[in-house]
């Protein structure tokens, strides 16, 4: 029971939500409402309806729920389904052909109901076989044309190799025959190629036949033929192949194969709707063969989908086999994937091993089997399951051919769909003709499966004006139907408003009308406020207020029916929460808790026992320390009266008898086999352990020899001799060493001769092996025992090392990546401290180990700055370690060292060095231990002492995510380079398994401490979510130190955490510190363990699966700091008052001293004494008593010598400046006699707590001085202070509102009085709470065909948290925007694929599509759009091949929406495209490749982003903020364009938003930021480079390796020659030296630099070298942010964070031009500056060289900033430069490229036709963008302009909290007519 009430008070915090849910999943009966009785069984199986008259409850409802209500089960009207075999023969193995069984059978299910088919298949050894060969005739295949011809001889060998029973056949293909696929000139035509056919699309060369010389000769005749593209038309080919089944010749019940032989890519649907003439029309899916066998068709429809291929080829029954070369390798193993089943080998370049890769294919297909439900209805969903129950994936099967397969077939009918009861679908959706069977086959089990939507018979005899319903209604099923006007139950009561009587509607007990739960309507009835909550005929039962177990309803096992539980089949008890079965109890031999105790409630409760039992009271050897280990005492005591267990009352407690035996069975035929030696006679006794034969039997086996092996009797007189001999020889010996160091060689060897000592001492490993399961680890390192034997006298030091992934061979594809040496990793160290440990070390915010910390810091950073590359010391921790001999009670210190990966062995060198000497600098560390480990290697040393005879070797396990399933470590024990041992057992295996799971549970740390005074350790629990589902894990506390009912309340039960659910706290109560432990202060640490077991449904234990409690008997020290840093005086003040707190532990007195730093003017000091309760004391000092202190001046105070239950806190000093100041009125000065001065202090304990997405309360302590009011000030991060908004508030505490959801705010209070405003508060950071997103942004639709579009979106502009999925829904519409069809909904988890493409639309039917977006606080808004896709321009030719999108098929079923298929690589376009090949490295900038095209004009997006996401070109998982690089092309309609100039619009975005710290997952690569434009398919604007000549490096990649490191990256730039080297500069951004890199190999492409100052911007400049000379330089800003010592600036704080951050440029260039030769310059001042802007830098110069560069200096620092340019030369490109002076420098600079344009246009440059627009989003609230852009366009048809040129200039700020809107524009002419300059500027809200 008492588990029972743990168990119920663990899951009381289950949200009524949850519960309501399981509730209507649970009765959907009772949910549906039904009205009559057939809707009732229509509702779903299980569904019962009671007709009983004089029934009172739902008459709608599960069966056991009508039953428990009081219906009769004679009466109750239920329904059932049914399945019957119609035709059954088996299978004939004889028979040379596929076959199944049973044949036919039909089936009606009930909505909601499953039913399980067993099946049998089978397929001959070598069965009927076609095989058709389709090969690419392009000109590229001539060599494999050929190899085929002089393989005819092969070919048939193999072809009756694989079948007796064959036919062959062969067909070719190359493309449409059209531009621009081929090549239309007539002598082209005729001959594309010399000696080859003219070009065709597909043509059926010879049928299938058997007749192999027939198919020889014919093959002779063949000629290649040839195309222009590289994708090839093979989709056509493929198409026509399988739906002309009597041209080709496929056979009814043979195995058909269609052999796909290419070197190319694919065309695939739309590419044909692209070719000049325009091929519209969709593929039919029809034959289109002649006589001769060619397609007619070809130009006149398009090319297939993808998943219309793969619904005919399964529907003809044809396997495809894609034999490809390496060119397209890659397309045909993605198109693969899209298949239940297919093949794809790898030809040669000249197809010389076709053979080869066609036999290798018919093997594996026939190995495998993939089934399939063909035709199935809608309502129907099939799985099918292996012999061992198990869901195939993918539906493929373990298969030998010869022999009978065995599968079950689960066939489930839908109870609702798209929320609708299956029902009321259409006929042909809830009923058909499914055909079951392998793919490779033709026979199929052909099933009749129908949905059952039952009927009521009683409903057809209705009784009309039955008395039941006193005439006024009919009695329909038991229930009264009545007439108009009459109500109530049996229609008595008129609905005239007289009939209301509301006393009528109170029940028994109650005094409120339906409880105070519903409306009292007419006659007494009562209609609840919420059925699905209350019920009963007063609405006096609540369904959520059954009794719970587990936080669950009714333990999810029943239904709260009328106040109690109701439980479903096999449960019982008052929540449901017995099982009525004992199988939870069922111990291995199959009996009930193994006889050693009872079950109840579904759990064993075992006798008592001095062994750890299992669950099911069996005997837990495996958790004691093995089972020989387990039983020995027990053995011992039994056998020989030896040993701890050799008191009687202690051996009867034993769980086992023995059995003396004569002889031991053999080790392989028993469980264990186990010797030990008996310490009372020094004699080794032998034991073998089983499990009984006899399955009644409950323990263990025991067989023990009965002779014992002794040393030999002959040799016991020779004892007292040989002791007497070696004391003689030992003095002897004694002596040598004393004079000759040489003797200790000799006397080692005498002793190796004596017959006692002949071996000497040996140590190793205990153990040969270790097998480990990664879920059960409880921690990163595992301790391996290591023995010595022999004379124990002495010291012996013993060096080993470990080795990672030793399972993996040389050719491993991880062992064939080599590290980079440079690069800098962790170092693990651990040393032994000459220091005992104590309690106060293992807190780590105690001051024993904030002093010890640092003197460790300190003195091995001193020892390790000799390695080059080193850092400082970082996360060091104290322990202790068990089983270490006798220094196991010293403190063993862990910390890390991050240094280059190179520097390994010299890292080892120096620590054993030093660990030798016995001290590190001023560090003394204990002799012969030490450990140094890097990610995948380790070293380290042990000490036995004398006596010691076994030492634990703590091996790191080096656990990764990305370990194998299955690896191992070698641990080896090289030498001894201390002491006369030898090493016996010198290596030991470490073997760790890793389970995949659905979730992982694990402490969040390995150890927590708790002070007794606390009462309770709330210990976390938390659990990682991969794949979401309700799941449940057990934990236990057991005894370390800490002991049950002494230190604490033991606790065990099981946790069950909900979908959703990541965390869950246990409770463990704290006791007391006893008296008699109180008087004899005990002060032993006491812990105790925490372990978690047992994970279900598919859960496994994760990293920290064990933790330990320290109980401290002290309580937390009080932490006592100077309030502030620095505190401001005048002259004038009467009194220096200076503030000091206390934080923690306030109930106790505590005292500090302070005083004037050493080495001041004057000596202060004086002491704080704190009493209960008081949090702030004041230091006053009176400068009349000093008189130095009445001149100005600086000085420090300090904190010092607390008491011994408190410590100095972070702020131990502050500075006090004392300024030259007026004398003070009279009033103030009484004031500050007061205590205080005029100025009020800054409140206390300032606390910020977000309360919703946009608000957020503050709260704080009033200062002393009676304030008048407070002002609060809040802005949000990275905005200016300056800017803040200020809240006036007249209490100590304020509520923010009206703020940006999930933003981060930071915020500063004072206190004012009549003298003015007091000191501000430090800073104060809050993040509000998350949001619903907004809408995504505007759909834009890619119409590629009038059946297919792609769909794309952009991000909400207000996401209010981190986006996690989209859903798009599509609907069919008429004119009236109402559905004319079903909706499909597609569901996109990974939120960065923000497009889908959607095939096998309606032709010209409009559609309406929906997107919204999630994040974790749910689903938000849609945005719609409708469209007509018949009525849309189709974009231009070739996108790549496989779209980086998800793909549906409107048209295929719900099968087909599952198709993912995503790709990060991409095809060219075709030589001489009319459009930009989309290729290159830009689109892999974070592994996402996004194309849009947007309908009107047409537009071609290339978006590159990452927010919050890992960037997959740097390996490293950056989670603090976001940046994201946009690149955009718009191509306008206009004249012909030159080929070079696409007139397009170029753009480049740079957007960088700052989110609250997420912490970093990967520890080497800490923060990234990257820089630079991405390259596009225009010409270079800079053509005044030379040819060879490299261009700028395309981008800059800056990642942060710690507070001074930083990893700088780069893309090689364009070049015609080869790139020589590269030039790395960098200099602080406000001056200094340049350094400079030089990068020598051009392979390379980074530099590390080490040496940078924390916190300092640099300006870095990286430019690449080829024979030519150097090209231009990308620049970049960089700064590593990260706390600093505040006594040294330039030392950062060991452990801190450290991120990455950029100065910003000035805001966007608008250029306004004011006559042919002058413009208007402005700019926004930069968002960021770095230091306060004293003025900008100005250049101007012609874009292609030529004139002098001009520099202008415009002074000020306002919003805006313009600047007039005169002298200008008019069609002459000019670029500007401006750039910020601050207080540090400079900062960096913005370009804008500008031409002022001619009215004529008769000196155009070749950029007429060409507009450039550059685009910085900086960050705003709620993700807003500011967008500037310059763009120019010019047409050259003079029917779309007359005036000449426009130019307009744009500027576009949104903001999700904007209230108004501004459109604004100003038209200015110039002063030459006809040219129109235009600015727009607008505010979008």
């Amino acid at each position: 029971m008492g588990r029972w009430t743990l168990r119920l008070s663990v899951g009381l915090g289950l949200l009524l939500i949850l519960v309501s849910y399981t509730r209507a999943e649970a009765n959907y009966c009772y949910a549906s409402r039904s009205k009559t009785c057939s809707e009732c069984l229509q509702a779903g199986k299980g569904c019962a309806y009671c007709p009983d008259e004089t029934f009172n409850g739902p008459r709608c409802d599960l069966h056991e729920n009508i039953l428990a209500h009081g219906c009769s089960a004679a009466a109750a009207i239920t329904a059932k389904s049914r399945m019957r075999i119609e035709r059954e023969e088996q299978i004939n193995v004889r028979m040379a052909q596929s076959q199944v069984s049973p044949q036919q059978m039909s089936m009606s299910l009930l909505p909601g109901e499953e039913k399980m088919v067993d099946m049998e298949v089978f397929a001959p050894t070598k069965g009927p076989l076609d095989l058709y060969i389709l090969m690419d005739f392009s000109n590229s295949m001539e060599d494999d044309l050929d190899n085929l011809k002089r393989m005819g001889q092969e070919l048939a060998s193999l072809v009756k190799k694989l079948s007796d029973d064959y036919t062959i056949g062969f067909g070719k293909f190359v493309d449409k025959v059209i531009e621009p696929q081929t090549d239309m000139r007539p002598a082209k035509l005729d001959q594309p190629w010399p000696n080859s056919d003219p070009p065709f699309s597909f043509e059926n060369v010879i049928k299938l036949t058997n007749d192999l010389n027939f198919f020889t000769s014919e093959l002779q005749k063949e000629r290649i033929s040839g195309n222009l593209d590289a994708p090839e038309g093979g989709f056509d080919a493929i198409l026509q192949a399988a739906v002309c089944t009597d041209n080709i010749g496929w056979r009814e019940q043979s195995t058909h194969l269609l052999v796909f032989s290419t070197e190319s890519a694919f065309h695939y649907e739309a590419d044909g709707a692209n070719v000049l003439s325009g091929i519209l029309p969709r593929n039919d899916e029809k034959c289109h063969l002649d006589g001769e066998g060619k397609y007619t068709e070809a130009t006149k429809q398009d090319y297939p989908s993808i998943p219309t291929l793969v619904r005919l080829l399964g529907k003809h029954n044809i396997i495809p086999v894609f034999a490809v070369t390496n060119h397209s390798f890659t397309y045909y193993k993605k198109l693969q994937t899209y298949f239940p089943i297919a093949e794809v080998g790898l030809l040669q370049e000249d197809s010389s091993n076709i053979l080869q890769v066609m036999e290798m294919a018919f093997e594996s297909i026939r190995s495998k089997m993939s089934i399939r439900a063909e035709d199935r209805p809608k309502a129907f969903e099939a799985e099918f399951l292996s012999t061992s129950g198990k869901v195939a994936k993918h539906g493929d099967f373990a298969f030998r051919p010869g022999a009978i397969g065995k599968f079950t077939m689960r066939l489930k009918a839908h109870r609702m769909l798209d929320d609708s009861p299956v029902c009321k679908m259409d006929a042909d959706e809830k009923s058909g003709l499914m055909r079951v069977k392998p793919t490779t086959f033709n026979a199929a089990m052909n099933v009749q499966a129908t949905v059952l939507c039952p009927t009521c018979d009683c409903e057809k005899t209705a009784i009309a004006n039955a008395p039941r319903c006193h005439g006024n209604g009919d009695l329909v099923c038991g229930k009264c139907q009545c007439h108009d006007g009459w109500l109530s139950t049996f229609c008595n009561c008129s609905a005239s408003a007289s009939a209301l009587d509301t006393r009528l509607c109170i029940g028994p007990g109650s005094t409120e009308p339906c409880s105070g739960r519903g409306d009292c309507r007419e006659c007494g009835r009562c209609v609840c406020y919420n059925p699905d909550q209350f019920e009963g005929p007063y609405c006096q039962y609540d369904r959520t207020q059954c009794p719970r177990f587990g936080g669950f309803l009714c333990n999810d096992r029943g239904s709260c029916i009328m106040g109690r539980c109701v439980c479903s089949d096999g449960w019982e008890g008052n929540a449901c929460e017995c099982p009525k079965s004992n199988q939870t109890c069922l111990d291995s031999k199959g009996g009930v808790c193994n006889g050693r105790g009872k079950c109840v409630c579904g759990l064993c409760e075992c006798q008592s026992s001095g062994l750890e039992m299992t669950s099911t009271c069996e005997p837990n050897f495996q958790a004691q320390l093995g089972v020989c280990e387990a039983t020995r005492t027990c053995a011992q005591c039994q056998a020989w009266k030896t040993g701890e267990r050799k008191d009687k009352k202690e051996c009867d407690k034993c769980p086992f008898r023995i059995i003396m035996v004569d002889e031991l069975k053999e080790a392989d035929k028993v469980m264990e086999k186990c010797s030990y030696r008996d310490e009372e006679d020094d004699c080794t006794y032998h034991y073998t352990l089983e499990t009984p034969k006899n399955p009644d039997s409950k323990d263990l086996e025991v067989q023990v020899l009965k002779k014992k092996d002794c040393p030999a009797a002959s040799l016991l007189w020779l004892l007292p001799l040989l002791l007497f001999l070696l004391l003689l020889l030992a003095l002897l010996l004694l002596c040598c060493w004393k004079y000759c160091k040489c003797c200790k060689t000799c006397w080692q060897s005498c002793l190796a001769l004596l017959p006692c000592c002949n071996k000497g001492r040996m140590v190793g490993f205990k153990e040969d092996e270790y097998l480990l399961r990664q879920s059960l680890l409880t921690s990163d390192h595992l301790d391996t025992p290591m023995a010595r034997t022999g004379p124990l006298k002495g010291t012996d030091v013993v060096r080993w090392k470990v080795t990672d992934n030793v399972h993996r061979s040389p050719n491993h594809p991880q062992a064939l990546v080599k590290p980079n040496p440079k690069e800098t990793i962790q170092y693990p160290i651990s040393l032994r401290l000459n220091r005992r440990f104590t309690e106060n070390l293992s807190r780590p915010d105690s001051r024993d180990a904030e002093q010890l910390r640092k003197d460790v810091a300190d003195n091995l950073n001193d020892v390790y700055k000799q390695i080059p590359g080193a850092q400082k010391m970082q996360k060091t921790s104290f322990r202790t370690q068990r089983n270490a001999g006798k220094r196991q009670d010293y403190t063993i210190m862990d910390t890390i060292l991050s240094a280059p990966r190179s520097s390994y062995p010299d890292i080892v060198k120096m620590t054993e060095k030093n660990v030798q000497s016995g001290r590190f600098s001023d560090l003394k560390v204990l002799p012969g231990y030490y450990t140094v480990a890097t990610d995948r290697e380790a070293a380290g040393a042990i000490e036995f002492q004398e006596g010691v005879e076994s030492v634990d070797v703590h091996v790191p396990l080096f656990v990764k995510d990305e370990d194998d399933d299955k690896k191992q470590l070698l641990v080896e024990a090289t030498d001894v380079p201390l002491g006369i041992a030898q090493i016996g057992k010198r290596l030991v295996n470490i073997t760790i398994i890793k389970e995949h799971a659905s979730s992982v549970f694990s402490f969040l740390q390995p150890a927590y401490t708790y002070s007794r005074q606390d009462g309770v350790a709330n210990i976390p629990i938390s659990r990682e979510i991969i794949e979401d589902g309700r799941t449940q894990v057990s934990y236990r506390t057991r005894d370390l130190t800490a002991k049950d009912k002494k230190d604490y309340v033991t606790v065990d039960g099981d946790l069950t955490y909900a979908p959703g659910e990541t965390q869950k706290t246990v409770p463990v109560r704290l006791l007391e510190l006893g008296e008699k432990d109180a008087l004899l202060g005990d002060k032993q640490v006491k812990q105790f363990a925490m372990d978690l077991s047992n994970p279900r449904q598919g859960a496994k234990l994760g990293r920290y699966p064990r933790t330990t409690v320290t109980i401290a008997d002290l309580p937390e020290p009080s932490v006592m700091m100077f309030k502030k840093g620095t505190q401001s005086f005048t002259t004038s003040d009467p009194n220096y008052t200076i503030p000091v707190v206390r934080t923690r532990n306030q109930d106790s007195p505590a005292t500090v001293k302070w005083r004037t730093k050493k080495g001041q003017r004057f000596d202060l000091s004086g002491l704080l004494k704190f009493n209960p309760g008081e949090t702030e004391k004041n230091i006053v000092i009176d400068p009349r008593s000093h008189p130095a202190l009445s001149q100005p001046d600086s000085f420090q105070l300090e904190l010092l010598e607390p008491s011994s239950n408190a410590t100095v806190g972070e702020r131990k000093t502050t500075v006090v400046n004392v300024v030259e100041g007026a004398p003070r009125s009279p009033e103030m000065a009484q004031m500050q006699q007061k205590g205080f001065s005029g100025r009020l202090h800054a409140p206390g304990n300032p606390k910020a707590k977000a309360t919703g997405p946009k608000s957020i309360h503050l709260n704080w302590d009033p200062p002393a001085g009676n304030p008048m009011g407070y002002k609060v000030k809040y802005w949000i991060y990275g905005d200016p202070e300056k800017d803040a908004q200020v809240l006036d508030v007249k209490t100590p505490q304020a509520e923010l509102t009206n703020l940006y959801p999930y933003c981060d705010y930071e915020m500063r209070v004072c206190a004012y009085n009549s003298f003015g405003d007091g000191t501000e508060t430090d800073m104060i950071p809050c993040q509000t709470l998350e949001d619903v997103p907004g809408e995504p942004g505007r759909l834009a639709f890619n119409v590629i065909s009038p059946t297919v579009t792609q769909v794309s979106w952009a991000e909400p502009a207000e996401t209010n948290g981190n986006i996690t999925a989209y859903e798009v829904i599509y609907t069919p519409i008429d004119d009236d925007l109402k559905p004319v069809g079903a909706a499909k909904k597609v569901k996109i988890d990974n939120p960065k694929k923000r497009m889908l493409l959607i095939e096998n639309l309606v032709n010209a039917q409009t559609y309406q599509y929906k997107v919204r977006a999630k994040n974790g606080v749910g689903w938000g808004p849609y945005r719609d759009a409708t469209i007509n896709l018949a009525s849309q321009p189709a974009r231009p030719l070739s996108i790549p091949i496989i779209p980086d999108v998800p793909i549906v098929d409107a048209e295929a079923g719900d099968e087909y929406d599952s198709y993912l298929m995503y790709s990060n690589e991409v095809l060219k376009s075709p030589a001489g495209s009319k459009t930009p090949s989309v290729s290159g490295d830009d689109y892999m900038m974070n592994g996402k490749w996004d194309q849009n095209f947007l309908f009107p004009g047409g537009s071609v997006t290339r978006n590159l982003s990452t927010s919050s996401t890992p960037m997959s070109t740097m390996n490293s998982h950056y989670m603090g903020g976001s940046f994201t690089t946009e690149t955009t092309s718009n191509y306008m309609p206009g004249s012909p364009r030159r080929p070079d100039m696409m007139g397009g619009m170029h753009t480049t975005d740079v957007i960088m938003r700052k989110r609250s710290e997420r912490g970093y997952a990967d520890e080497h690569i800490r923060d990234s930021i990257v820089m630079g434009d991405m390259s596009s398919n225009f010409p270079d604007l800079d053509a005044r480079l030379s040819p060879g000549v490299p261009d700028t490096p395309s981008r800059l990649v800056f990642s942060a390796l710690g507070p001074t490191a930083l990893k700088v990256s780069w893309q090689a730039p364009l070049c015609q020659k080869d790139i020589l080297g590269y030039c790395v500069l960098y200099q602080p951004l406000n001056g200094g030296d340049v350094n400079r890199i030089n990068v020598t190999n051009p392979a390379d492409n980074s530099v590390i630099i080490q040496d940078l100052l924390p916190n300092h911007s640099y300006l870095f400049k990286v430019k690449a070298q080829s024979q030519e000379g150097w090209g231009p330089e990308r620049e970049g800003v960089i700064t590593i942010e990260s706390a600093v010592d505040p006594k040294s600036p330039y030392s950062p704080m060991p452990g801190s964070p450290f991120t990455l951050s950029t100065p910003s440029a000035p805001g966007p260039l608008v250029f306004t031009a004011l006559s042919p030769d002058s413009l208007q310059l402005s700019w926004e001042k930069p968002r960021k500056p770095n230091g306060d802007i004293l003025g900008y830098v100005v250049t101007c110069e012609q874009l292609h060289g030529g004139g002098d560069t001009r520099s202008f200096q415009v002074s000020g620092d306002s919003a805006e900033t313009r600047l007039t340019v005169s002298n200008l030369t008019e069609n002459v490109p000019y670029k500007f430069k401006v750039q910020a002076q601050t207080t540090q420098g400079y900062g960096p600079e913005r370009e804008g490229i500008i031409t002022i344009e001619s009215q004529d246009g008769g000196a155009l440059s070749q950029y007429n036709n060409q507009s450039m627009t550059r685009r910085d989003v900086f960050n705003m609230p709620s993700d807003i963008s500011t967008t500037s852009s310059v763009s120019r366009t010019m047409i050259n048809d003079p029917s779309y302009f007359s005036d000449g040129m426009m130019m307009t200039t744009q500027h576009t700020e949104s903001s999700g909290m904007m209230t108004r809107q501004i459109t604004k524009e100003v038209v200015q002419r110039s002063v030459m007519g006809g040219t129109t300059v235009t600015k727009n500027m607008f505010y979008e809200s």
